[in-house]
């Protein structure tokens, strides 16, 4: 295995988000992640009832900045040896496919998700 250490080009899972970052400290638990690129959106609602409509609070999730600092678990970092794509566009590829996945569910939380992630949009300022 790999041998992760400062500097390492890693893939984290973060809440429902997956990003491609590099390793700017290690510390007993976690690695500290500098985001630079979005693999995958997080889901959108609330992270204790996942995929429920029917919440206090329905929460919009944005994905984490370009160059944010995170504190990931070890168990769910990994090296990553690809191409990292620009953030921009990654955001827009991963908010695009979340989306698409979407589209065929019929259910509340689905379609809020999918208003969420229009407003996101027009947030991240990508077309």
């Amino acid at each position: 295995m790999e041998k992760i250490e400062v500097g390492s080009i890693v893939t984290g899972i973060y809440k429902t988000g997956k990003y491609i970052g590099e390793v700017t400290d290690i510390r007993p638990m976690h690695y500290l992640v500098k985001v630079k690129a979005v693999l995958k959106h997080p889901q959108q609602g609330d992270l204790h009832a996942p995929k429920e409509a029917d919440v206090p609070l329905f929460h919009e999730r944005r994905a984490l900045a370009f160059h944010e600092q995170t504190n990931i678990p070890k168990n769910m970092v990994k090296p990553y040896e690809g191409e990292v794509l620009d953030y921009k566009e990654s955001l827009k590829i991963a908010l695009h496919a979340a989306t698409q996945a979407l589209e065929n569910d019929e259910s509340l939380w689905a379609k809020r998700s999918i208003e969420n992630f229009s407003i996101l949009i027009k947030d991240y300022k990508i077309t």
